[in-house]
């Protein structure tokens, strides 16, 4: 066991004022993990900045007849490791900043997992409840097109994110498929299986999120059946997570949804509380105390996994944290001041890109399916996201050892930079 923190020389300092945007953070965190890698720095440089960003304009004929116009975006980080990879979301925040920096993020969480995989990530800036089934369907077909010369099975893979799902994939395979001429499957990943999907696609970042709770609980000596979780957010990735971790034999005491919480500090019954796609926002008519989402990141319980929200953990509520481990369920959680605060009270946090990797590593198997036109069985899926997720642990916790003042962030960072770094130097720079 090790009580690695940080060393003040190699942050920023959280009290400035550059808002905490996902492109912001993910440029504080490369140039902190930056100071750990010996890296040229024209790499880091060139990481800094996506190689492209394509914003279209998305007009769609709604059910009344009129005509209404979206915009999107498609932010591409970096190819030097293989195809962008990220996903799409169809949601009113949207914004070509944010791409960039979740693209950003997806290109750290691929090299981490070391996937053959570069970042991307997009949208549309729209709220889907406002849809029609059937003008989401003409809006998804459109944006498509729209992007049809920048998207490929070989060029940039989208994957479903919020506001999207099974059969958003579904129509864009279709609508590109069509334009090319040809059913080309892995231009898309996160599809229904009957077309090229794989099995185990929607549980995985839930399950690798697990299996990141397993593997930190182990390195800390805390013995899974003995230790107390508290889940923040219901949907896919928490309700997976704490299933799983139950099954496991931990003791999930609290979950919640955007209504609230239930605690129950001798273990909850997770097996009977719906997720949010079963039941949306059923999490709060369970038995157990009612608490409020506030309430349940302050727990006293052994880990902490918000999968909820980004920024869920901030500078106004970290120092109301009381968890011994946090692992990151949902992209972006903690916000570079928390992070900071955190480290410097010894909480360990197991990062995003490590953390709930599983959905981009299944995906990557959904690709290789689709390519090699020979489906997975949900047994083998799951086997293979353990393997690279015990894998892909054991080189972040390498890195954690070597680096006294690193983070857990910090070490996963230090894993994709080096791997991303020998990638551009094996390639060199096309004069």
């Amino acid at each position: 066991m090790s009580s690695n923190t940080s060393s003040p020389n190699t942050v920023d300092s959280p009290t400035q004022t550059e808002p905490d945007s996902a492109l912001a953070v993910a440029r504080r965190q490369l140039r902190r993990a930056a100071a750990f890698v010996d890296i040229d720095p024209n790499t880091v440089e060139r990481l800094e900045d996506p190689s492209a960003v394509h914003e279209v304009t998305v007009p769609i004929e709604r059910d009344d007849g009129t005509v209404e116009t979206y915009t999107g975006y498609r932010a591409q980080h970096n190819s030097v490791r293989g195809p962008h990879k990220g996903g799409l979301r169809f949601h009113p925040d949207v914004t070509r900043e944010e791409s960039i920096g979740l693209s950003m993020w997806m290109t750290w969480k691929c090299a981490v997992m070391d996937l053959p995989f570069g970042g991307a990530k997009g949208g549309i800036v729209v709220d889907p409840k406002d849809l029609s089934t059937d003008e989401k369907e003409r809006l998804t077909r459109r944006f498509t097109e729209e992007l049809r010369d920048v998207i490929g099975p070989n060029t940039d893979i989208p994957a479903p994110d919020m506001g999207t799902d099974a059969q958003t994939m579904a129509w864009i395979m279709d609508a590109y498929s069509m334009q090319e001429g040809e059913t080309q499957p892995g231009v898309v990943t996160g599809k229904p299986p009957v077309i090229g999907g794989s099995y185990g696609r929607d549980e995985a970042p839930g399950r690798s999120v697990a299996i990141a709770t397993r593997q930190a609980l182990d390195y800390y000596d805390k013995p899974l059946d003995e230790a107390t979780v508290a889940v923040q957010g219901f949907g896919s990735v928490g309700a997976n997570a704490a299933r799983l971790l139950d099954d496991w034999g931990a003791d999930v005491v609290a979950v919640s949804d955007v209504n609230g919480a239930i605690y129950d500090p001798d273990g909850l019954d997770i097996e009977a509380i719906p997720t949010h796609e079963e039941e949306p926002e059923a999490v709060t008519k369970q038995d157990g105390e009612l608490i409020t989402n506030d309430e349940l990141l302050e727990l006293d319980v052994d880990v902490l996994a918000p999968c909820a929200i980004g920024n869920a953990i901030t500078e106004e509520n970290v120092n109301g944290i009381r968890a011994d481990i946090i692992v990151e369920g949902a992209n972006g959680p903690t916000t570079f001041a928390a992070d900071t605060v955190l480290a410097d009270r010894d909480i360990p946090v197991i990062p995003d890109i490590l953390a709930n990797a599983g959905g981009v590593t299944v995906s990557y198997f959904e690709w290789l399916q689709d390519i090699n036109r020979r489906s997975w069985s949900l047994e083998k899926v799951n086997s293979e996201l353990n393997a690279e997720m015990e894998k892909a642990w054991a080189a972040v916790e390498d890195a954690y050892e070597h680096h006294p003042d690193a983070t857990w962030r910090d070490a996963a960072y230090v894993v994709a930079l080096e791997r991303l770094s020998k990638a551009h130097d094996a390639r060199g720079l096309w004069p």
